[in-house]
């Protein structure tokens, strides 16, 4: 599967699951290299759906012409 088409939750779950392999060992150095690279590509993916909704977050919050400030 295509990291472009992972779904943030996916994209989180499978990492997850990278790093768990990683950590109970048993691997081989290759095994273990290829699963440190995809978990760096899954990473990538997580920090770009967070990026996104981060400026969405922030295009929703910007103040729109003619909006009143709160009084508060």
């Amino acid at each position: 599967m295509a990291e472009e088409t992972l779904s943030y939750e996916k994209a989180r779950d499978e990492l997850a699951e990278v790093v768990k392999r990683l950590e109970t060992g048993g691997l081989t150095l290759e095994e273990s290299l290829a699963l440190w690279e995809r978990g760096e590509r899954l990473a990538g993916v997580c920090e770009e759906w967070l990026e996104g909704a981060r400026a969405r977050l922030a295009a929703a919050m910007e103040p729109r012409p003619g909006d009143e400030a709160a009084p508060f």
